[in-house]
């Protein structure tokens, strides 16, 4: 089969395109003939081999050759302990744990996978795994009149988080680069904020936010919280994840705002809401672009660099 591998941790240009042995599935495994896989900033993270957790199971080389984790398709066969799907399903799901997306079959658990909604295509189906579980846990405790923020809005998890928390009638502030902020707007942000002119940690006070992309000091973001507030970031620059691990915690003991990062719960209970909400029209899917296995390395740079809007999609 056709996959976009790499051996070391670099730029993009370090991926290529091989022949390589189609994978056989476990006992609790399914092998997914993959017919979309959107590009997450864990994807690009991988092959940087940055930030340092970027690196876990492979301190020098990568772990796995083939990065993708936000897979739809079909299945082409299945496990001898597997009993809740059988060749020939249409199945979508995040499998962060073994990767392998950006190749034309993947072998995913099968507790990792749930059965595709007709309505959604492939190509939407796998925008909703990973983005949807962090948007869907990230506003859990929005409620109607709450100040909340999210920075880093315009991506896959911050679009859906949008949304949300717009649908939970609070008040939603949305943090990017000016080129997406008339999308936020149109997803249902009050307010807009370009990060480049603007440090949305001084035009508080929040009573929620999160963070996509964390690179501040605690203490900018702790500024940025109403007395009882919450502040929950999802990656970002170690130094930055570390101090809210501890400094914030210990913060959120002094001040009542607490703060921490976002664990995020992984499998089908996680995003199969998310889905019946975009079923449902509640939610809306935005596919930036699409591209082939071909042109992986571009996939991960338009996502990486900041430039996607939405989800970004790659089609073996």
């Amino acid at each position: 089969m056709r996959a976009v591998v790499y051996d070391r941790y670099g730029p993009p240009d370090v991926l290529r395109v091989e022949e390589i042995p189609v994978p056989a599935p476990g006992p609790t495994q399914v092998l997914v003939e993959v017919a979309a896989t959107s590009v997450n900033l864990s994807d690009w993270e991988g092959l940087r081999g940055s930030p340092l957790y970027a690196r876990i199971g492979g301190l020098r080389a990568p772990a796995r050759r083939v990065l993708g984790s936000d897979i739809a398709g079909r299945v082409a066969a299945v496990g001898a302990g597997v009993t809740r799907f059988r060749v020939g399903d249409d199945v979508y799901g995040d499998n962060l744990g073994l990767l392998g997306g950006f190749a034309e079959f993947a072998v995913a658990p099968e507790a990792m996978l749930a059965l595709k909604p007709e309505g959604l295509t492939f190509a939407e189906a796998s925008t909703v795994p990973q983005a949807g579980s962090i948007a869907l846990q990230g506003t859990a405790s929005a409620r109607p009149g709450q100040r909340v923020l999210i920075n880093g809005a315009g991506g896959g998890a911050g679009t859906f988080a949008i949304q949300l928390a717009a649908l939970a009638a609070a008040h939603v502030t949305g943090v990017d680069n000016a080129g997406k902020l008339d999308y936020l707007r149109s997803l249902g942000a009050d307010e807009v904020v370009d990060y480049r002119v603007s440090d949305f940690t001084r035009l508080g006070p929040f009573d929620l936010v999160l963070d996509l992309v964390a690179s501040r000091s605690v203490f900018a973001y702790r500024r940025a919280l109403a007395p009882g507030g919450r502040y929950r970031c999802v990656g970002g620059a170690v130094p930055t994840l570390l101090g809210v691990a501890a400094v914030g915690a210990a913060l959120g003991l002094l001040t009542g705002r607490r703060m921490g990062v976002l664990a995020v719960r992984q499998g089908p209970s996680q995003f199969e809401p998310v889905a019946t909400r975009c079923l449902a029209g509640d939610l809306r899917i935005h596919i930036d672009r699409t591209f082939t296995l071909d042109q992986v390395p571009e996939a991960l740079a338009h996502v990486g660099e900041g430039r996607a809007l939405g989800k970004v999609v790659v089609m073996p």
